[in-house]
């Protein structure tokens, strides 16, 4: 006779879950679990009926055990390897880097310099530019930018202090004078410039 294996008994006391088992065991277990199912069966059948229905009852096809072993749970353990970790901090610097708009961080001044900020609301706009006697009027070395889409172009610009003409120059074409302006200066070509007066930023 063959000894039953001792991991059984531990199943059976709950000191040992059925998945510990090898596949041995396992079906001894469950024989043992069929016996007592029969032994425990009402006395309107006999043990030997009882036995023979058992014997007679198809076992489960392959269908039923794949979804039995699929549905039985498991410990899961996550791990990140290193590569991935790495992997994962250099997404993160780039969507930071992305994300970054110039002036957020405020830039040391020279006690000569200040900051000039330009606001042109420009909806539909596909660029602006500012162009001024500060960079010599060329229309395309200063960009405003419209970084959220909501029809607005910003910038902020590190200027001498001291008052600059400028204008602006939408979608590389149309000069507009910046209705915003606190002044204007006449450009001698029937059109106005606006006229910024920067002063100096104190640094801590």
């Amino acid at each position: 006779m063959r000894s039953i294996d001792p991991r059984i008994h531990q199943v059976l006391d709950g000191e040992l879950p059925r998945e510990s088992l090898s596949p041995e065991a396992l079906r001894d277990l469950e024989a043992l679990e069929r016996a007592a199912a029969l032994l425990a069966a009402p006395v309107g059948r006999t043990v030997a009926q009882q036995t023979m229905a058992e014997i007679r009852r198809p076992g489960p096809s392959l269908g039923q055990r794949v979804a039995a072993w699929m549905m039985r749970p498991r410990p899961v353990t996550l791990g990140l390897r290193p590569a991935y970790a790495l992997a994962a901090l250099v997404a993160a610097l780039a969507l930071g880097i992305a994300l970054w708009r110039p002036g957020l961080v405020a830039p040391r001044l020279a006690p000569n310099e200040g900051i000039a900020q330009f606001v042109l609301a420009a909806p539909g706009a596909r660029s602006v530019h500012v162009a001024g006697s500060f960079n010599d009027w060329r229309p395309t070395t200063l960009a405003l930018r419209d970084h959220d889409r909501d029809g607005v172009w910003r910038a902020d610009v590190v200027l001498p202090v001291g008052e600059h003409e400028y204008m602006f120059v939408v979608d590389g074409e149309r000069w507009v004078t910046d209705p915003s302006a606190g002044r204007y200066v006449d450009d001698g070509f029937d059109r106005q410039n606006g006229l910024l007066i920067v002063r100096p930023v104190a640094n801590e």
